[in-house]
């Protein structure tokens, strides 16, 4: 269905959409480690091309406030959160059964301010659902998101918390339904697997499939009970390039939004389906993967982009900017401007490089043939299952709105060390911080109600996807609080 994303309510594809976009500049400080290929430093490099291309003037900045405690234990488990919080470096050696039982070691290491990474990324991502509730924005951007490997009760593929679960779990308080898509090239297990069990999430993952971590995400698995047809997955090979990826990604989008319309899509834009990725196989251009943005945008539905993996930095930089283009609606010059990180992109110092002469491995027959089950799958959906709300969680509350939108020129980070391009001058010299969230206010949540199923196994008490249901307390997968009095004053 080639023609989906042609469906607006509020004219062309190009139309400027409100975009928030949430960063802390200390985000690029956190080290997995000598050798790690885990970099949270692309963060900052990102921001950098975001500055002098002149993209923060035209968003909303904020500054994330940290996800707390019972934020994070919305979906893991309180004991899981206590340790990522009392671990060190220094402790680490005197919990070694600790560390095995939550399966932090190797490729989830301990280091220095893990938990506070953890509740950085957590609460960009949370606080972008916020926004797009309270539509004080049509798209939400937090590219330091997206760590969707993470379970209920363990670190997995360099993910410790799965922000992507908490944000879904956020928009579900006002959408009756929320899409999950992830063209990261590793599958989206933890979140697949948390939904697995519900009709009113849907799961979709373009993956590499094969001898590849994590080796789940078969195109058979799609879903369990209520939620039936409501995981896709579509397995891949190596050396996919950009036809062939959208051959299969706008067809099979256009047919999910136009049979399970969301409320909100999720996009996981994770950067390691680019060409020449340090771990990835596959061979889509910056432009082929930010195509997958520019589509799901054109549906006008609210949008949370969120970043993933991608290991070779310089690439990530250059494609999370490109769609933080792609998501205001303006298209970004080849040509780099000058900045402090300029040296990273030499020797051709462009926002885009061309993909490799590698071999694509997926044939037009097997492309064929997943395209034609997938929208087999599709077929057997019931169109739009409704939902009851008779127990909507409370709402949490809207943080206080960004200072700096009366004044556009108003847009930077006092402790960002760039120095702008005198040429270009795409921001100004004077500087004010970004707006800081305000805290969240929101109900208690007991972590052990978090319940569900293992992908093949029929029996509730081996459960670990997260059956939300209708949202009933007594369904829910997230128990609540009765609302306190001051939340009744602010949302009546």
């Amino acid at each position: 269905m080639e023609t989906g994303g042609n469906s607006l309510s509020s004219g062309p594809d190009g139309v400027k959409r409100k975009v928030s976009y949430f960063y802390d500049p200390e985000v690029g400080n956190y080290y997995y480690g000598q050798g790690h290929p885990m970099k949270p430093h692309r963060i900052r490099m990102t921001h950098a091309l975001l500055a002098h291309y002149g993209l923060l003037q035209h968003m909303q900045v904020f500054k994330p406030l940290p996800a707390r405690d019972k934020v994070l234990c919305r979906f893991h488990a309180d004991d899981y959160v206590a340790f990522l919080k009392n671990i060190t470096p220094e402790t680490q050696q005197d919990q070694l059964r600790q560390l095995k039982r939550f399966n932090v070691g190797e490729d989830c290491p301990v280091f220095d301010g893990l938990y506070s990474f953890c509740q950085t990324y957590a609460g960009g991502s949370v606080g972008g659902a916020v926004k797009l509730n309270h539509k004080v924005c049509d798209i939400a951007v937090n590219w330091s998101g997206g760590l969707h490997h993470a379970k209920k009760c363990e670190a997995s593929g360099f993910c410790y918390v799965n922000d992507i679960v908490l944000a879904i779990l956020e928009l579900l308080k006002h959408y009756e339904r929320v899409l999950y898509v992830d063209i990261d090239i590793h599958h989206g297990d933890g979140v697949e697997e948390a939904f697995y069990t519900t009709d009113r999430v849907m799961t979709v993952s373009f993956h590499k499939f094969g001898d590849y971590f994590p080796g789940t995400g078969d195109i058979r698995d799609i879903g369990y009970g209520k939620g039936k047809y409501y995981s896709l997955n579509v397995p891949l090979d190596d050396g996919i390039d950009d036809e062939s990826y959208h051959y299969l990604f706008k067809p099979i989008m256009g047919k999910v939004m136009e049979v399970f319309r969301p409320g909100a899509v999720v996009l996981q834009c994770g950067a390691d389906s680019l060409s020449g990725d340090r771990l990835g196989c596959f061979n889509l251009s910056i432009k082929g993967h930010g195509e997958c943005v520019r589509y799901m945008r054109s549906f006008n539905v609210p949008l949370l982009l969120l970043g993933g993996g991608g290991y070779t930095i310089r690439n990530v930089a250059r494609c999370w900017c490109y769609e933080t283009g792609v998501a205001l609606g303006m298209e970004v010059e080849d040509k780099m401007p000058q900045h402090e990180y300029y040296e990273y992109f030499g020797p051709d110092y462009t926002l885009h490089v061309a993909p490799s002469n590698m071999e694509n491995k997926n044939t037009h027959l097997m492309l064929e043939e997943i395209q034609g089950k997938l929208l087999e799958y599709l077929a057997r959906l019931q169109h739009a299952p409704s939902v009851p709300f008779q127990e909507r969680p409370p709402d949490t509350e809207l943080p206080e709105a960004d200072e700096d939108q009366e004044d556009k020129d108003e847009r930077w980070d006092p402790d960002s060390d760039m120095e702008v391009d005198e040429e270009r001058k795409p921001i100004p010299s004077r500087v004010k911080r970004e707006t800081v969230e305000t805290e969240i206010k929101d109900p208690e949540v007991n972590p052990e109600s978090t319940r569900g199923l293992e992908k093949a196994a029929a029996e509730a008490t081996s459960a670990k996807a997260l059956d939300i249901g209708s949202l009933k307390l007594e369904e829910s997968g997230v128990k609540l609080e009765e609302p306190s009095k001051q939340n009744d004053q602010m949302f009546p």
